[in-house]
């Protein structure tokens, strides 16, 4: 397909044409599934998706990235819903989108980056366990409760509660898991030519169909018929509960875990393909618009989001184009087809959220962290999570945070980080030459992060780089992750990252960090 639309379009448009179909495609259920998860109705959701392709894929300063609601604020938003009512939700994304605008401006978006990973995916297990243990409820057309232990304590009576329940509770399980099975089923058995079409596009086809066919009373969406008449501006009323503390606190939370979550997916899209890096700060800001926007219009917090990225770097996409048209093809598909939504149970997106759910969870990632830089690492990851869900986010992540630091204190004490640029000869080719060296020393932790990232990415480009770490007592996790992204994006060039000098487990684990081989 793609070659044959080189031939009429430009280049570029020939590849973001295609993906942008493609991530269409896969933004479509989640979009509806994450506002049904947050409590909203479906078109809130819809109408964050349409801003974040057509709006922040514009402005964004990770061309390549898809913005749209995530799953990962729905928790939040689901509670803040629950506790204060949807109308106030409008006025205080704006606030947030405001407080991450002033952020941009201010250039503070590299210091995000110097969150604990341990922390970051310790938080999205806890939203995917709440997530998960929300949605089991849903999957039988009953309410979700208010908290994470209140829906696992009442999973069992949700589950010996068929009959007696209203509705066709049975119907909506069968759709729920028709569902799941389909969209595993066919992301593992997808035929290579059709690799392209979603498993979760494929899953909410086949759960409607069952839902259809069957002729099953169950729950369906409901969207209006003009979405515009979706669109509503925050009241007066609205605006001045703004003055209320909840209402801030509610603000910076939504800013700050909003923005973590965008410029971490924002990073790891930059691993997946060889074009412009992302500009943090212009990224920042242009989330700020985009959430300002949603609360003007009645949409949900948006997000950076990994799955809808990385399907729209995987389809192929060259520019921002891919990002900008798919919102496009959504407000076109809610312009004219609505219709089609209605047809869709609430289940079958609720299984699409059970397996999205789980992949924040993510185990494989704490055996990762557990093998790579040891139990105290991993420790903090299960203390975030287990606090996420047991108390709040903001709570948990807060703790995880000040576990992080307590961690990091031991090894403050030691020295802080000092980068000290110059040049050393190295052989190459029978040859001596001069390469720039980075000699470091002291502790480095991350919240020394920007620091180093920012003497990192002065280094020449194209040329081999020495780090000499003779007189470096440690580096943590977050550090070496990012060096790890650092080396091989210049591995991609041809450039060599050398390590010279440390201890021998320091020197092992900065060489694996710098795909490097460590030199005595």
């Amino acid at each position: 397909m793609r070659a044959s639309l080189s031939r009429l379009l430009p280049p570029t448009l020939a590849r973001d044409l295609p993906a942008s179909f493609v991530v269409f495609l896969v933004a479509m259920p989640l979009c509806m599934g994450i506002a049904i998860a947050s409590g909203v109705p479906a078109e809130r959701g819809l109408i964050t998706g349409v801003i974040g392709g057509i709006v922040v894929g514009f402005l964004a300063g990770a061309p390549l990235q898809v913005s749209g609601p995530a799953a990962g604020l729905a928790v939040i938003v689901f509670e803040f819903v629950r506790t204060h009512g949807i109308d106030a939700l409008g006025p205080v994304l704006v606030l947030a989108g405001a407080i991450q605008l002033l952020a941009g401006a201010l250039r503070v978006g590299g210091w995000f980056r110097a969150i604990s990973p341990a922390v970051v995916h310790g938080m999205l297990a806890g939203i995917g366990v709440l997530i998960v243990l929300a949605q089991i409820h849903v999957l039988t057309d009953a309410l979700p409760k208010a908290s994470g232990v209140d829906n696992l304590v009442a999973i069992p009576a949700a589950f010996f509660n068929f009959v007696t329940g209203e509705g066709n509770r049975f119907g909506a399980i069968l759709v729920g898991l028709a569902t799941i099975v389909t969209m595993l089923g066919w992301e593992k058995l997808r035929p290579a030519r059709l690799k392209l079409l979603p498993g979760a596009l494929v899953g909410v086809v086949s759960g409607t169909l069952v839902a259809v066919i069957g002729d099953l009373a169950v729950k369906r969406v409901e969207v209006p018929e003009n979405i515009l008449s979706a669109v509503t501006l925050p009241g007066a009323g609205d605006w001045s509960r703004l003055a209320e503390p909840t209402m801030i606190v509610m603000a910076l939370t939504l800013a700050v875990v909003a923005s973590a979550e965008s410029l971490l997916s924002a990073a790891a899209v930059d691993r997946m393909h060889d074009g412009p890096r992302t500009q943090y700060n212009r990224e920042l800001g242009a989330q700020g618009v985009g959430n300002v926007l949603c609360g003007l219009a009645g949409g949900l917090p948006m997000t950076g989001v990994i799955v809808r990225s990385s399907a729209n770097v995987q389809a192929g996409a060259a520019t921002r184009a891919s990002t900008i048209l798919h919102g496009s093809w959504i407000l076109a598909f809610l312009l004219i087809l609505p219709m089609v939504l209605k047809l869709v149970p609430t289940a079958a997106l609720a299984g699409i959220l059970v397996v999205t759910g789980w992949r924040l969870v993510s185990p494989a990632h704490a055996l990762h962290l557990h093998a790579r830089y040891g139990l105290a690492t991993a420790a903090i990851w299960l203390v975030t999570l287990v606090m996420v869900v047991a108390t709040d986010l903001l709570t948990g992540v807060l703790i995880g945070l000040a576990l992080s630091l307590v961690q990091a204190v031991p090894h403050l004490l030691k020295g802080r980080l000092k980068i000290e640029g110059g040049a050393a000869e190295t052989l190459q080719g029978g040859t001596l030459r001069a390469v720039p060296e980075l000699r470091l020393s002291g502790s480095a932790t991350f919240l020394q992060l920007p620091h180093l990232n920012e003497a990192l990415e002065r280094t020449p480009e194209g040329t081999p780089v020495r780090l000499a770490a003779q007189d470096l007592h440690h580096v943590d996790h977050t550090c070496l992750e990012m060096i790890q992204e650092w080396a091989a994006r210049r591995a991609k060039t041809g450039a060599r990252v050398e390590v010279v000098g440390g201890g021998g487990g320091l020197r092992n684990s900065l060489a694996m960090a710098a795909h490097a081989a460590p030199k005595d």
